[in-house]
């Protein structure tokens, strides 16, 4: 399922299926760092992903921060942004 999932949007709903609240706040920073950064969804979706693997819930600073990072570092799809983060040791 979750590689038929092309936007933001319909990421979040999978994940709100699946019981995962965002607060106001939260959708804020997504929609935030996704402008700021110009990243595609792809990889929005996949700084979701890793900020709440790293943080076990969903920190804006961090997520923001982590999406600067791998658009610095020109990631552009899942498993290029899952590299960076290795590299980074934000997964084990």
């Amino acid at each position: 399922m979750l590689h038929t999932i092309q936007s933001v949007t319909d990421y979040l709903q999978h994940l709100q299926d699946k019981g995962f609240h965002f607060k106001e706040d939260a959708l804020g920073f997504i929609e935030f760092g996704k402008h700021y950064t110009g990243a595609e969804d792809k990889l929005v979706i996949a700084a979701i992903e890793l900020t709440l693997k790293a943080q076990k819930e969903f920190d804006g600073a961090f997520f923001v921060s982590l999406l600067e990072r791998l658009t610095k570092e020109k990631a552009r799809n899942r498993s290029q942004a899952m590299r960076v983060a290795k590299e980074l040791n934000i997964l084990n």
